[in-house]
């Protein structure tokens, strides 16, 4: 019977731990209220407490667009080094 002498992959890698950020950077944000809840500075007569969402609302939304776009690149690395062995 022929051994694999196959190494795996470290679980925890720098790109996992950028994706792991970038989906719980958002979470953090939105939980810590007592850094927003304020009614200044407003922007365009809106209070800061609602622009504020509003704006983690696209920051989240670009965020997890590169927290996908890094998993896809990770997996498509995964993929090529496991048929390159």
């Amino acid at each position: 019977m022929p051994q694999s002498t196959q190494e795996s992959r470290p679980l925890i890698t720098p790109v996992r731990v950028v994706i792991a950020f970038c989906l719980i950077a958002p979470f953090v944000a939105m939980l810590w209220v007592g850094s927003y809840a304020k009614a200044d500075p407003a922007f365009i007569g809106i209070p800061f407490f609602y622009w504020y969402q509003m704006l983690w609302v696209l920051i989240s939304t670009a965020l997890t667009m590169l927290a996908y776009k890094l998993w896809q690149h990770d997996q498509r690395t995964t993929r090529k080094e496991g048929a390159s062995k």
